[in-house]
């Protein structure tokens, strides 16, 4: 089944029950898959594809981080309580992310696999990092552990 039709299917389910904590959020995310699907009509492709929708998922998430942190500096509990109730509706459709221990361990790896030796290098990790576990990392921490290892 497409993660498209799993996430209609969740937002059916939590409309049915009246769940007022998880449909506004599938809305969202229902509203954002449409919305990219008609960008995508405008460049021939006719259907958005899995990996399309993950990526709007992740970008949803990041915004939300973004906000929590500004919640965070102003005080604001209620509506930080909000978006971290929005952030865990949305990764309940992501792939599990890899943990600090297993996200090192994958890009050491990588630098042995691409033979990487200084930050010049980084651009080639990224790229192999990108093409087999694009969908379980988190970049952000990546790119920190990548410059660890490189240093």
């Amino acid at each position: 089944m497409s993660l498209k039709k799993q996430i209609e299917d969740k937002l059916n389910e939590a409309l049915k029950a009246k769940d007022k904590n998880i449909y506004p959020t599938l809305r969202l995310i229902v509203s954002a898959i449409k919305d990219a699907e008609i960008a995508s009509r405008s460049k021939g492709q006719k259907e958005i594809k899995d990996p399309d929708i993950t990526g709007i998922l992740k970008k949803m998430i990041k915004q939300r981080n973004e906000s929590c942190e500004v919640y965070k500096k102003a005080g604001r509990t209620e509506l930080l309580e909000n978006e971290t109730k929005e952030i865990n509706v949305i990764n309940t459709f992501l792939p599990k992310q890899l943990n600090e221990q297993e996200t090192k361990k994958i890009c050491e790896e990588a630098i042995k696999s691409v033979g990487a030796s200084s930050m010049k290098d980084m651009g080639k990790v990224m790229a192999e990092l990108k093409s087999k576990h694009a969908d379980r990392l988190d970049f952000s921490k990546v790119s920190r552990i990548i410059k660890g290892l490189l240093n």
